[in-house]
C-alpha cells in the first residue's frame, strides 16, 4: 500500500531539452570577434624581427618564491570556479532490480489524476509498461518507461499516451527485460505517491526536472557507466577505449559515490593538475616567472579544458599524461638524463591506456628523440639509448597497457595475478584491440556537431554537450572550443614556431611543432566521423607555442609587458564573457546568442 506526500513545489519555470536555435547575426554580434581579432593581430605587429631576435632567454630557470605563490594563487582560483557548480553530490543510490515481466503496482489509495511519472535509470537497457487501472484487476496500457543506452545515469519521465482516464487508483510498472532503476515519482493532482521499497526510499532526491547537475549528458552514458561497472565486477558496456581512463574515473566514483560530482571529480582534478605541469614545463622551457604564469593563465582560462576536464569522459587523462610525457622528453634532450627519457616512456604508457590519440603523441616523441640522436650521434650511446628506449617505450607501455584490462579480467571470473598469465585473458586483450579498431574506422554516422580537422584550427565548429531552453527565455548551456585567443592567436604562433624552426635552428620551437603536428596531422587522413575535442590534445602546443612568442618578446623588447599581459588579460576577459555557455548558467537566450554567436555555426 502507497501514500502520497504532499505536493511537490514545482517552479513556474519548467525546463525541456529543445534542439539548437538558430538566432540571425546583428552588428552588436560582430564587436566583440573584431576586437578580440584586432588585439591579436597587433599583438603580433608588435613582434620583434625574427632574423635577428635573440632565442636564448638568460633568466633562471629554478623556482622561486613568486613563482610558487603566483602558481598556487591561479591554481585556487581555477579549482573554485571548476568544481563549482560541477553536479549534485547526491543522486539514488540504491536500485531496484527488475528481472524479464517483473512488475511493481503503486495503489494511489484513491481516485486521482497522474500529471507526471519521473524515473532515474540505472544499468541496463529495456523498457517499463506503463499501465493504469481504477480497480487493480483491469489495467489499460498508457504509457512507457525506456529506458535505453542514452537515458542511463539521468533523470527521465514518462510520456502518455491518449486515452488514459482523467483519473486512476492504481499504476502498475512492468519491465520487459533485465533493468536497474534507482527511483520512482508519481506525481498527481493531489501528491506524490510514496512507499516502501528501493524504488521510493530516496524521494528527497528527486529532483524537478532533469539538468545536467542531477543527471549525465552527451558521453558520460558511455564513461561513467563503465567506471561503475569496473566497480561493481560487471563486464563494461564500452570497450571502445582502453580502459585506465574509466578506472581513474570510478576513484572518483568511490570517493565520492555514483553521482554526477562523483563521477566528473577525477576529470576536474586532473584538469587542475595540468596546471602546475604546464608551469614547470615553461619554467624548464623558457625561464623567468612571466612566461609560465601567463602560459598558465591561459590554459586555465581556455574554453576546451574547462568544458572537457568538467566531463566523465576520457580525453583529460590523455592530455594529461601527454603534457607529462612531453615535459620529459624535453627535460631529457635539453639534459641527457636517461631517468627522464624513462619517465617519458612510462608516462607514454599510462597514457596509451587511457585513449589511442596518445599513439600520436607517441609518433611525435619518436620524432623529437630521433633528431637529439643524430644531432648527438655516437655509436654506442645510439644503441645503448635505443635498448632503453624499447625497455621504457615498448615493453613497460605494453605491460602497463595489458594489465589495465584486469577489470575485464575480474568480470568474466578471473582473479590474482595469475589471470595474467592466461590465455583467456590475453583473448579479452587482443579481441578488444582488434574490436576498437574496427569500430573507430567505422564510425561514419551523421552528427550535427562534427567537424573535421581544418575546422578545429578555426574554431568553426564547436561541438554542443548541453542545451535546456526555459519557458522565461532563459537557457542553461555549454560546448567545446578554443578560447579564441588560444585559438587564432596560438595557430599564428605555430607559423612563427615553424620559420624559427626552419630557418633559425630554434630547437624549442622545433620541439612544439613536432608535437602539435603530432596531434594535428593523424586527423587530416582519418575519415571517420570527428568532433571539436579532438583537438584537445594539439591545444596543449598551440599553448607552447604563444609562450615561445612571448619569450621572443620578453627578451628582445623593453615594452613587453603589454603585449605579454594584454593578451594574457584578453583570455581571461574572453572566459569571462563566455562563462555562461561554458558552465550552464541561466541566461538570457537572445542576449546569449547576440553577445557570444560569433559565427552562424556556433551553437549558442
Amino acid at each position: 500500500m502507497y501514500g502520497l506526500s504532499g505536493l511537490v513545489d514545482r517552479p513556474m519555470k519548467i525546463g525541456y531539452n529543445q534542439g539548437e536555435v538558430i538566432i540571425p547575426l546583428n552588428s552588436l554580434t560582430y564587436i566583440f570577434p573584431a576586437v578580440t581579432l584586432l588585439l591579436i593581430v597587433l599583438f603580433y605587429f608588435g613582434m620583434p624581427s625574427l632574423k635577428k631576435t635573440e632565442l636564448e632567454s638568460p633568466e633562471e630557470k629554478s623556482f622561486c618564491r613568486l613563482d610558487c605563490i603566483l602558481l598556487a594563487l591561479i591554481v585556487v582560483l581555477y579549482s573554485a570556479v571548476a568544481f563549482y557548480n560541477l553536479g549534485d553530490t547526491k543522486a539514488p543510490q540504491s536500485f531496484c532490480r527488475f528481472q524479464s515481466n517483473d512488475s511493481v503496482t503503486v495503489d494511489l489509495e484513491e481516485e486521482t489524476s497522474v500529471n507526471e511519472i519521473l524515473f532515474y535509470s540505472g544499468l541496463n537497457t529495456g523498457k517499463c509498461v506503463v499501465e493504469y487501472s481504477h480497480d487493480g484487476e483491469f489495467f489499460y496500457a498508457v504509457g512507457c518507461m525506456d529506458q535505453k543506452y542514452s537515458a542511463l545515469l539521468k533523470w527521465n519521465s514518462v510520456e502518455f499516451m491518449d486515452g488514459m482516464d482523467s483519473e486512476t487508483r492504481y499504476i502498475r510498472i512492468t519491465s520487459d527485460s533485465d533493468l536497474y532503476i534507482g527511483e520512482l515519482s508519481i506525481r498527481t493532482a493531489k501528491g506524490v505517491a510514496v512507499g516502501e521499497g528501493e524504488l521510493f526510499d530516496e524521494q528527497e532526491l528527486v529532483p524537478d526536472y532533469m539538468t545536467y547537475l542531477n543527471s549525465s549528458y552527451f558521453d558520460e552514458i558511455y564513461h561513467a557507466r563503465t567506471a561503475y561497472e569496473n566497480i561493481e565486477g560487471i563486464y563494461p558496456y564500452e570497450i571502445s577505449h582502453p580502459p585506465l581512463g574509466k578506472l581513474i574515473i570510478a576513484a572518483g566514483i568511490e570517493l565520492f559515490g555514483m553521482t554526477p560530482f562523483g563521477w566528473r571529480f577525477s576529470g576536474t582534478l586532473f584538469g587542475v593538475l595540468m596546471l602546475p605541469v604546464l608551469f614547470v614545463l615553461l619554467k624548464k622551457m623558457f625561464g623567468g616567472t612571466a612566461v609560465p604564469v601567463c602560459g598558465t593563465a591561459i590554459l586555465a582560462a581556455d574554453f576546451m579544458h574547462f568544458i572537457q576536464t568538467r566531463i566523465a569522459t576520457i580525453d583529460t587523462y590523455a592530455v594529461f599524461f601527454i603534457l607529462l610525457m612531453y615535459l620529459f622528453m624535453y627535460l631529457y634532450v635539453t639534459g641527457g638524463r636517461l631517468r627522464d627519457l624513462a619517465l617519458s616512456g612510462i608516462f607514454f604508457g599510462i597514457g596509451a591506456a587511457c585513449k589511442w590519440t596518445c599513439f600520436y603523441a607517441g609518433a611525435g616523441l619518436a620524432v623529437i628523440w630521433l633528431l637529439y640522436c643524430l644531432r648527438n650521434f655516437d655509436i654506442k650511446k645510439y644503441i645503448k639509448n635505443c635498448l632503453f628506449c624499447l625497455a621504457f617505450f615498448v615493453i613497460v607501455p605494453a605491460i602497463i597497457y595489458y594489465v589495465s584490462y584486469f577489470p575485464y579480467g575480474q568480470a568474466s571470473g578471473m582473479s590474482g595475478v595469475g589471470m595474467f598469465f592466461t590465455k583467456d585473458y590475453a583473448d579479452i586483450v587482443l579481441g578488444n584491440q582488434q574490436f576498437m579498431f574496427s569500430y573507430h574506422s567505422g564510425v561514419h554516422s551523421e552528427h550535427p556537431y562534427s567537424s573535421r580537422w581544418y575546422q578545429w584550427v578555426l574554431n568553426i565548429r564547436p561541438i554542443l554537450y548541453y542545451l535546456q531552453y526555459y519557458t522565461d527565455g532563459k537557457r542553461s548551456s555549454f560546448g567545446a572550443f578554443l578560447n579564441p585567443v588560444l585559438c587564432y592567436g596560438g595557430l599564428a604562433a605555430i607559423f612563427v614556431n615553424a620559420y624559427l624552426a626552419l630557418f633559425r635552428k630554434d630547437r624549442t620551437a622545433e620541439f612544439i611543432v613536432i608535437g602539435y603536428l603530432a596531434q594535428l596531422l593523424p586527423w587530416v587522413f582519418i575519415t571517420r566521423t570527428t568532433f571539436e575535442y579532438h583537438y584537445f590534445p594539439a591545444s596543449v602546443f598551440l599553448l607552447l607555442a604563444i609562450c615561445r612568442v612571448f619569450s621572443l618578446m620578453k627578451n628582445n623588447r623593453k615594452d613587453w609587458r603589454v603585449s605579454v599581459y594584454g593578451l594574457t588579460g584578453m583570455a581571461v576577459v574572453l572566459f569571462a564573457l563566455f562563462y555562461p555557455v561554458l558552465s550552464g548558467k541561466l541566461v538570457d537566450s537572445s542576449l546569449a546568442s547576440t553577445l557570444l554567436k560569433w559565427m552562424p555555426s556556433w551553437p549558442f
